[in-house]
């Protein structure tokens, strides 16, 4: 049974955050900013936290629950249609209950199947491929699939900036908040655009972790461990090969070749890695859709956002491959899309 992309809607919590503020917020010399600007090259990113009061102003739930509104809204559907829900997310709310039903429960949706997925930056990937399979089963006709990450429970304001390692750092200014969603269904759909194929893989054996976030309970709480750690070399080294295989796995699993490929959806860590990536695929012919410098890394958010500007360009025949790297155990994923004639 084909499986169709009918919308995608997002949310990006609070203004824009440029580097010169963070600089002035935690008091990090111009060099630091030098550093940011040069080796990562991620201009904004944007908070759940006010930076001034250092109070919460949106929790997942929030940015997830209005994510999904953008979507339902978006695709012409009511909580009601939807009979799945499926999100992905690095940082729930809390442990228990899942932020998916937390979700469902604010969208109005009640006596479907929903699934949370715990994973980082192919969270929405490995979602949007749950989703597919189920909807293909024929088992379910429309689905939410949501993914959302914030880094407001790492967001340290009283911390010491200056006093911490680069691999403590660079999150800080890698990551910001954002939520994402798309309504998939077995019907054709506005958009006829339908979801072809995605694939993931999870290649860790052996690779040391590439990132690490650490949760406490009661009896750790104290632990004098580093809450995020992410040893970004070792991204720069693994991510660019990672994407070029995925990408050739996914072309010949479709039998396509590179200049059938319209769009291309990058991994969208940092400004100065997706340029890379984006060389290193070698799809010159094709148009490429990146987001991450004007929103920052938001996570399972990102392909949302990149889909977000996908649809509304594709014509008739257009063919678009997405790809996303996760680096805390090394995942790699993809998905294709095809606007099918009316």
């Amino acid at each position: 049974m084909s499986v169709y992309l009918h919308s995608a809607g997002t949310v990006l919590p609070g203004p824009p955050i440029d580097i010169a503020s963070l600089a002035e917020k935690f008091d990090l010399p111009s060099v630091w900013e030098q550093w940011v600007e040069s080796f990562i090259d991620n201009p904004y990113r944007h908070y759940s936290v006010d930076l001034d009061s250092g109070k919460l102003r949106f929790s997942l739930a929030d940015l997830a629950t209005t994510a999904g509104e953008r979507a339902l809204a978006a695709a012409g559907a009511a909580p009601a249609d939807v009979d799945l829900l499926v999100m992905g997310t690095s940082s729930p709310d809390m442990l228990m209950p899942a932020t998916v039903n937390v979700v469902a429960d604010r969208l109005g949706i009640d006596d479907v199947a929903t699934y949370q997925l715990q994973s980082g930056c192919t969270g929405a990937v490995q979602a949007l491929d749950v989703a597919r399979r189920l909807l293909g089963s024929g088992e379910h006709r429309t689905a939410l699939v949501i993914g959302a990450d914030s880094c407001a429970k790492h967001l340290d304001l009283s911390v010491d900036v200056r006093s911490l390692p680069p691999d403590q750092q660079v999150n800080g200014v890698l990551f910001g908040d954002g939520a994402g969603a798309a309504v998939l269904g077995v019907e054709r759909g506005a958009h006829g655009v339908e979801l072809l194929r995605t694939r993931v893989r999870c290649v860790g054996r052996g690779r040391e972790p590439g990132q690490t976030l650490n949760w406490f309970g009661g009896a750790d709480r104290h632990a004098d461990r580093p809450a995020a750690v992410e040893d970004y070399k070792a991204v720069q080294d693994a991510v660019p090969p990672l994407a070029v295989q995925t990408l050739d796995e996914m072309l010949d699993a479709l039998n396509w070749d590179r200049g059938e490929v319209d769009y291309v959806l990058p991994p969208q860590l940092s400004g100065r890695m997706t340029d890379e990536i984006h060389a290193r695929l070698d799809v010159p012919d094709a148009q490429e859709v990146s987001c991450v410098r004007e929103t920052g890394n938001t996570g399972n958010a990102l392909p949302f956002f990149q889909l977000e500007r996908l649809l509304p360009r594709m014509i008739a025949g257009d063919r678009a491959v997405g790809v996303a790297i996760e680096s805390s155990k090394w995942i790699k994923a993809g998905y294709a899309l095809e606007k099918v004639d009316a």
